[in-house]
């Protein structure tokens, strides 16, 4: 099967690569292409710069800052960003609070909060896992008590990427104990700068500050930061996450890293003017690879094309599965490219080894979670089998 753009979406895509290699700046995407840890400042930047385009958030309601754009074009805008090394927008704001605000808010809120989460002048943090409630979401014991014009909250959140960052942090909170659990959870937006919210970081198995612990401990939010309805927001977790797999299948991004590591295999020297790209294990390898991640690339393709009213189409689960399985099949493949040097992932900038190889195992260790997030792989596999093999 050959699948081609047409000429104008051949020509958008062109638009998009042009912008994005020329209007980010350039130490933002070596950084993004390096694997070096973005601070708060680039992102925002980044996606400041974006949003003034009218490209950080082009799947919103036009009104709100969105593109009536078809599935593909949202899909090229997507993997050109990857591509060019350009930060994506930040998923919390673009892809999780954002339409859940479009969707379920109050006008007022809308207008109070919108603008400012497009542009970043919002960080926002998701408060959903807890340490007893992350697969089975539905048991979170975090509790919000009304109080008058306000509600009392006390519990913990988990694994809260970049809370670091916060300004506020959408939660899923219990506010009626005594019906069923997924009846009694509503939505609150909260100051991370209220009394009584503590953020404690987690340092993960790379040695990296990316998640945390959030606290709260008897902390007072206005009824005005309510989203939508009471109890009625495992409606709105279920609307949110199905717009985090959004881009599940990172193929741009894979793509790139294969193409770095086939520029590394071809700068190590075995001998008798040879590199290991010429050890035919090697590029053996990576040929598998190219060729599944060109077979997820049309996968890709043929789901955005059958994408309807905005659902995601069942063969989405296979994007994430296979998507992830990649991501991480290339990592490995960096780490044994490296060979011993993968070991000196404490190395300083002062060492004689390439920066590549002394970053390979944190990265390779990074990515670990990628079968996790969005939906485990376990999940993915259910799915399928439930909704597209039939069993």
């Amino acid at each position: 099967m050959q699948l081609a753009l047409s000429a104008e979406d051949a020509e958008f895509r062109d638009q998009m690569r042009e912008f994005f290699t020329t209007k980010i700046p350039q130490e933002i995407r070596d950084a993004v292409r390096d694997r070096r840890e973005l601070g708060k400042d680039a992102f925002v930047q980044s996606m400041q710069i974006l949003n003034e385009a009218g490209l950080a958030v082009p799947n919103w309601p036009v009104e709100w800052g969105g593109q009536d754009w078809s599935p593909l074009r949202r899909h090229i805008w997507h993997e050109e960003m990857q591509r060019a090394f350009v930060p994506t927008p930040l998923a919390f704001n673009a892809s999780m609070i954002g339409p859940v605000i479009a969707q379920f808010a109050s006008q007022e809120m809308k207008e109070r909060f919108l603008p400012k989460t497009a542009n970043l002048d919002i960080w926002w943090s998701q408060g959903f896992s807890e340490p007893d409630a992350g697969s089975d979401l539905a048991s979170l014991r975090t509790s919000a008590v009304r109080d008058g014009d306000e509600y009392v909250v006390n519990g913990q959140k988990t694994w809260t990427t970049l809370g670091q960052y916060g300004d506020w942090i959408f939660t899923l909170v219990r506010t009626n104990p005594d019906v069923k659990k997924q009846a009694g959870i509503s939505l609150l937006l909260i100051d991370m700068t209220s009394e009584g919210v503590d953020v404690r970081p987690i340092e993960l198995i790379d040695g990296g500050h990316e998640v945390n612990e959030v606290w709260f401990d008897n902390v007072r939010v206005p009824v005005d930061n309510l989203v939508g309805e009471e109890n009625r927001a495992w409606d709105y977790a279920k609307f949110l996450l199905g717009n985090e797999r959004v881009g599940v299948a990172p193929v741009g991004a894979t793509k790139s890293s294969l193409a770095q590591a086939k520029e590394w295999a071809a700068s190590i020297s075995v001998g008798d003017d040879r590199t290991l790209l010429d050890d035919p294990l090697v590029s053996t390898r990576i040929a598998e690879l190219e060729n599944e991640l060109l077979a997820l690339e049309l996968t890709a393709l043929r789901v955005v094309a059958n994408s309807a009213d905005g659902k995601p189409h069942p063969a989405s689960s296979v994007l994430k599965l296979k998507g992830t399985e990649l991501q991480q099949a290339v990592t490995e493949l960096i780490v044994d490219l490296a060979g011993p040097a993968s070991v000196a992932s404490g190395a300083t900038d002062g060492t004689d080894l390439p920066w590549w190889a002394t970053h390979s195992v944190p990265v390779y260790l990074n990515f670990r979670k990628a079968s996790i997030y969005g939906g485990s792989n376990e999940v993915q596999r259910q799915i399928i089998a439930r909704t597209i093999l039939g069993l």
